[in-house]
């Protein structure tokens, strides 16, 4: 299918909802947004142009109709939610670049890397201590560990073909898998995950902290990383076990690194500043954004970044054209009327059904309709609000709800080789077969379903959320 053929299935879908009778209970304007909202969660998933060329022109579209007013329409780009993507993006653009990540990495191999499930959990803990500060999983996983993983497969002669399983494979596996565990515990982990907030603040009216997110996800998040990496070496075992020369590689490169340098150490103090004064949000009353902006500027005025490193930031400037866009549209339909009413209706449907039964067949559709998603901000987009609406409609708690489509929303990117960015730079490195990929990212979903929503529910409860 070409891009033509995409642009025109995406314009024929807005067209058929727009010319739709508008139902009984709604106003037009509510109606006509929801053709735009659908038409442009199309064009995320179809992309006949890249997403943020199709916000913009969503925008204008919205504008142009009379749909909302141009200060309406754009009013998501006043949205602090989305200062605090960019900011996030900029400070992980300073562990990347003063190489910070790559050192913490290979740190924990030389200390920890002797085993090949070693060797795994410590690929997990790397990503897991530079997550909170890298709403780009791509870049996390693609830009600082990808390259290690490499050089670890390679260091014991395994590469894609007959030697895959020797290590490689594994690896890749446990790399990737941990990145989809590691993306669901922090707010600022996954560039979605603020998105996921705001919608719960505009949809469910709770609030989801920086600091509640964290504390939410932590027993559940810690335990599939202890889990998911140990299924994978007894499920999916590598033919090597004991890998001392790891160490060696990882001492080799530290040695060629040399001794941490003036902008890793600015960094390193800056990221350990940012996730106190975020955990402690709730005592300092500073908001998650104005912290990260800070930990930016810090780094500005220390020259470990140059606003050359700012302009050249892309993911940033994307994120912010697509996302606030969106923010705006999804906004403006709760403000038109258009989520009460589809949750009251729906709700209407399920009367008499029990809430749990209900919020989990919702929870079950929503994880693994993700097959059908190549991005895990799109399939938010498209479902999160209304499948939170009719599960709390049901008689759900708003917390738990909120949370367990949360943590969902990014543990879904096991399923697939393109269910998030990451995930094709480690199945194009060729170590693992499609099917293969498929039965263990399943496997996988299962896993952590049954942890964070089983075991995450009761702690939860611990905490006083439902």
């Amino acid at each position: 299918m070409n891009n033509l053929t995409r642009g025109l299935i995406v314009l024929a879908v807005g067209a058929v909802i727009w010319f739709l009778p508008v139902p009984a209970g709604l106003k037009p304007a509510a109606w006509h947004l929801l053709a735009i909202f659908v038409a442009t969660i199309l064009g995320f998933i179809l992309q006949p142009l890249p997403i943020g060329a199709i916000a913009f022109l969503s925008v204008t579209f919205t504008a142009l109709a009379g749909v909302l007013k141009p200060a309406e329409a754009l009013s998501g780009f006043s949205n602090g939610t989305i200062w605090l993507i960019v900011s996030a993006f900029l400070f992980a653009k300073g562990f990347i670049k003063t190489g910070l990540g790559r050192r913490i990495a290979y740190m924990l191999i030389r200390s920890m890397g002797d085993s090949t499930l070693k060797l795994g959990y410590t690929l997990a803990l790397s990503d897991l201590i530079i997550s909170p500060a890298t709403p780009s999983n791509t870049a996390r996983a693609g830009g600082i560990l990808f390259p290690i993983v490499k050089s670890l497969s390679a260091a014991f002669d395994s590469e894609p073909g007959p030697s895959a399983r020797r290590v490689g494979a594994y690896l890749i596996q446990t790399a990737y898998q941990g990145n989809t565990i590691t993306s669901a515990m922090f707010m600022t982990a996954m560039a979605g995950n603020p998105l996921i907030a705001l919608l719960a603040s505009k949809t469910l009216n709770i609030n989801i902290s920086w600091g509640l997110w964290a504390t939410a996800a932590i027993v559940p998040g810690i335990i599939s990383l202890i889990v998911v990496p140990y299924f994978l070496y007894k499920f999916y075992p590598p033919e090597i076990t004991h890998t001392p020369e790891a160490k060696t590689l990882a001492a080799k490169e530290l040695a060629q690194m040399g001794a941490m340098s003036l902008g890793e150490k600015i960094v390193a103090s800056v990221f350990v500043g940012a996730l106190v004064l975020w955990s402690t949000s709730q005592f300092t009353k500073i908001d998650a954004t104005v912290v990260a902006m800070l930990a930016v500027s810090i780094m500005m005025m220390t020259k470990v970044l140059e606003w050359k490193d700012v302009l050249d930031e892309k993911g940033a400037w994307d994120t912010l054209i697509w996302m606030g866009a969106l923010i705006g549209l999804a906004d403006y339909l709760a403000k038109l009327g258009f989520i009460p009413w589809f949750a009251k209706a729906v709700s209407a449907s399920i009367v008499g059904v029990p809430w749990m039964q209900a919020f989990i067949v919702l929870l079950v559709i929503y994880m693994y309709a993700h097959y059908g998603f190549a991005s895990l901000v799109a399939h938010i987009t498209a479902m999160y609000a209304a499948f939170a609406s009719v599960a709390v409609a049901a008689g759900a708690p708003a917390y738990l709800v909120a949370l367990a489509l949360a943590f969902m929303s990014n543990l879904c990117m096991s399923l697939t080789h393109y269910a998030a960015g990451p995930a094709p730079i480690y199945f194009g490195s060729g170590y693992v077969d499609q099917g293969t990929w498929w039965k263990l990212g399943f496997m996988v979903s299962v896993i952590n379903m049954i942890i964070w929503v089983g075991i995450g529910s009761f702690w939860w409860k611990v905490l006083g959320l439902w």
